[in-house]
């Protein structure tokens, strides 16, 4: 299924349209990035971020991308987990930018998520910075209420860490000396939060997102 993948609290941003199932460029407007990018640096939220991302799938891998006006063209960002680091550029949007990005595959399976993560990374956490992270995601929900995030502003329940599919060994979680071994992802409730004291992890998660319940 599209997006199967994605974490909880994620918005389907633009779907890509194909009748073809080889190599295609698909244009989009930079202004739908823009207008959330312009609600979220209004605020100051430092421990999150919004990220924009294609899911990773035969389908749906990034061949090249730029973006272009009606006089000159810029490269796009992106990494290995198809992450793409989107720029803050109100001259992007006045001169009516263009987003292209070329996929392999059947563009029709694709398109761009929009989530909200934890900006730094960490093995190991301390309550108060878990509390942090949790307030400042309901913050930044806050902020795009209405547009695009308005049926996703349910209350958050707690926070998910997701760990990478591809690695081997077995992660530890730790919550105050009790340990536990997980799969590829693992949540904690609000109210776990508040009750413990320091959780660790034998590696550090890929993403931290918010989790709603």
């Amino acid at each position: 299924m599209l997006f199967e993948r994605l974490p909880l609290v994620t918005v389907i941003l633009c779907a890509f349209i194909s009748s073809h199932t080889y190599a295609e460029t698909v244009s989009l407007e930079y202004a739908g990035f823009y207008n959330p990018l312009k609600r979220v640096n209004k605020n100051n939220y430092p421990n999150v971020e919004l990220v924009f991302s294609v899911p990773q799938s035969e389908d749906c891998t990034i061949i090249s991308g730029n973006i272009t006006t009606e006089n000159e063209t810029f490269p796009l960002t992106y990494n290995q987990q198809q992450r793409i680091y989107m720029p803050f550029d109100a001259d992007l949007k006045s001169n009516r930018g263009l987003v292209n990005i070329e996929v392999a595959g059947d563009a029709s399976q694709c398109g761009i998520a929009m989530q909200v993560r934890a900006r730094a990374l960490q093995q190991d956490y301390t309550q108060q910075q878990l509390s942090l992270l949790l307030n400042d995601m309901n913050g930044l929900l806050d902020t795009l209420q209405g547009f695009p995030m308005k049926y996703f502003r349910k209350p958050l329940s707690g926070l998910s860490f997701y760990f990478d599919s591809k690695q081997n060994e077995a992660v530890m979680v730790n919550i105050d000396g009790q340990q536990q071994t997980i799969e590829n992802n693992f949540t904690l409730s609000e109210q776990e939060i508040e009750q413990l004291t320091e959780l660790s992890f034998s590696i550090q998660p890929q993403i931290v997102s918010p989790w709603v319940e």
